[in-house]
């Protein structure tokens, strides 16, 4: 099977993926600890195409970015995680949430390169959202330590998939790049505005 219909087969399934439940954020409360941490980036589309996304953005850039941008998303997902736990109110950040997808979307689509601090400054911005949301609803008898270990560790599979998928060499006519950017965009723009 050549690289363009490996690359044509995963666009599909990730277009084949929009049918389930787009957002992770129930509001639900409840506890959670390890094993629900490491399901709940799957269990949003938002959070499986932002950490696709930047997995493939940082493969696609290359260099220093290849460790670089993976990296600052744990953290910031991390430290926004901890304010969530902790309960500090932040408004919008759904919003924000939906922004992110739509955006590194259209970064990847076009295949964006900028300066990095730039780019370290927006997958930061964008993974501190994600992390917040992620704590935000969880209620007071959660495990944390488990439930934040749980999250990173789903979070650090899909980015590393993600980037799997340039450096094995499905990147070659940047198809995939533009195809899982368009999803993501969409994606986004629908949650933004409610589609």
């Amino acid at each position: 099977m050549n690289k363009q219909k490996i690359s044509s087969y995963f666009s599909f399934l990730m277009f084949l993926g929009a049918s389930f439940s787009v957002s992770a954020h129930n509001g639900t409360n409840a506890s959670h600890g390890f094993s629900e941490g490491l399901i709940h980036p799957l269990s949003g589309f938002d959070h499986l195409l932002i950490m696709l996304a930047v997995g493939l953005w940082a493969a696609s850039v290359g260099g220093r970015y290849l460790w670089l941008l993976p990296s600052v998303f744990l953290i910031a997902m991390a430290a926004g995680g901890a304010v969530g736990f902790i309960g500090v109110e932040v408004g919008g950040i759904e919003t924000w949430v939906a922004f992110s997808v739509l955006a590194l979307g259209i970064i990847l689509s076009i295949n964006q390169r900028m300066p990095t601090g730039i780019a370290i400054g927006l997958v930061a911005a964008f993974a501190w959202g994600h992390g917040y949301v992620h704590a935000a609803e969880l209620s007071s008898g959660a495990s944390v330590p488990a439930y934040l270990l749980g999250f990173l560790t789903t979070t650090t599979a899909l980015l590393a998939i993600g980037m799997a998928a340039k450096l094995s060499g499905m990147l070659t006519q940047k198809a995939l790049c533009t195809n899982f950017g368009a999803l993501c965009s969409v994606v986004g723009a629908a949650l933004l505005f409610g589609i």
